[in-house]
């Protein structure tokens, strides 16, 4: 089996997708625009080929690069990044050489923009927030008029929370309509909800072979807008409802063979025409791993090897693994410029046996993801305030 992995070397952990495919038996070939003597060590020892590219964003250099290794190994069966911003590459690259396993170029839009996602959330009985693709002030008008300050505007093609804000008057709608936007926006009702992710693996036939849950009580928008500190964490049971919410959308979605990231709101007070405090609604899906280090969390989490499990999804087709849930694995992010109460040597004393890992994020990441990062894990949600208060008060 062959299989091309795109972009391994970042984020960094990324090279144990590569390493646990290589450990299954599967030639390993890889792409990237690092120079080969940059990449790590494990990267190295865990890919059979290498091609480094002068620019990803060039699309004829990755064909060459694909010719480059059909050639000289054959039929490719896989191409995979596991990265949002290469999504839209990776499925015209697999439609272009007949690569079967995962999504094609006409399918791209229904997982990239979050108005289309919208049937798909329907087909599965999930209910979603009301929305207007954005055109003019008077039509703008219109559609508050029918939900009410505030609404929430974002590209409908867009990465995380990258400019996306509220607007909770009409200057500010006004405001919004005399900018200058170079791509299309989506304008949705407000959703007072807590936003709860259902996250996991599925095989060519949508099975579900390995499920998690995170909470994040600060929505990433105002996070990235404010630029204020961040923290997230795993569930050591899935709510029932969730779990129903998300088995229906994995099999609504095009999950086949993939890595997903479902996002959901549970509200926290009724919504007129939307349902009662504590149901269930569905926000965007993000057909790859959840961001950051989220899959070594799932791993400190689970007492597992997540990338061991696609691995075993993509050579077998299951994985065979205990299913319990050990702890809650907590990430908190800080950001430059904030003085906290607790220092950098306070947090390691106090909590020297619960961290699992403790670093800089890089400045790509570091906008959703906070500067400096501490990751523990606990048995107890108590625990989890106790540390999120220290490390971030």
């Amino acid at each position: 089996m062959n299989f091309v992995y795109i972009s391994p070397s970042f984020p960094k952990n990324f090279y144990q997708f590569c390493n646990r495919l290589k450990l299954n038996g599967v030639t390993v070939l890889a792409i990237a625009d690092t120079p080969y003597d940059q990449l790590s060590e494990e990267l190295k020892n865990s890919i059979d080929d290498y091609y480094q590219v002068y620019s990803m964003e060039n699309y004829d250099e990755m064909i060459k690069a694909m010719g480059y290794f059909i050639f000289h190994y054959g039929h490719i069966d896989w191409l995979e990044s596991n990265n949002e911003y290469w999504l839209e590459q990776d499925a015209k690259l697999r439609t272009d050489f007949n690569i079967t396993t995962g999504i094609h170029t006409n399918h791209i839009e229904d997982i990239k923009c979050k108005s289309k996602m919208k049937k798909f959330y329907e087909e599965a009985g999930v209910k979603t927030a009301r929305y207007h693709l954005v055109t003019n002030l008077d039509e703008g008008l219109q559609f508050i008029e029918k939900v009410g300050y505030p609404v929430v505007v974002k590209p409908d093609n867009g990465v995380g929370a990258a400019k996306t804000y509220k607007i909770s008057n009409q200057d500010e709608l006004e405001n919004f309509y005399q900018e200058e936007h170079v791509t299309q926006y989506i304008m949705e009702e407000f959703v007072n909800g807590l936003i709860i992710s259902y996250d996991g693996i599925a095989n060519l036939d949508k099975d579900i072979i390995f499920e998690t849950s995170h909470v994040f009580p600060n929505p990433i928008m105002d996070v990235v807008n404010d630029q204020s500190s961040m923290y997230y964490y795993s569930l050591r049971e899935i709510p029932y409802d969730l779990k129903q919410a998300g088995h229906a959308c994995v099999k609504a979605f095009y999950t086949a063979g993939r890595c997903f990231h479902m996002e959901f709101f549970k509200l926290l007070e009724d919504k007129e025409g939307l349902g009662k405090k504590g149901d269930i609604i569905g926000l965007e899906v993000n057909l790859r791993t959840p961001g950051g280090y989220t899959p070594d969390m799932m791993n400190f989490a689970n007492d597992i090897d997540v990338y061991q499990i696609y691995a075993d999804m993509v050579t077998k087709g299951y994985s065979e693994y205990d299913h319990h849930r050990p702890y809650h694995c907590v990430y908190c992010g800080r950001r430059d410029g904030i003085t906290y109460t607790h220092s950098h040597e306070d947090i390691i004393s106090q909590y020297h046996f619960d961290l699992v890992m403790c670093e800089r994020m890089p400045d790509i990441l570091s906008g959703a993801m906070g500067n400096f990062t501490y990751t523990a894990r606990f048995e107890n949600m108590e625990q989890v305030d106790a540390f999120v208060q220290y490390v971030l008060g």
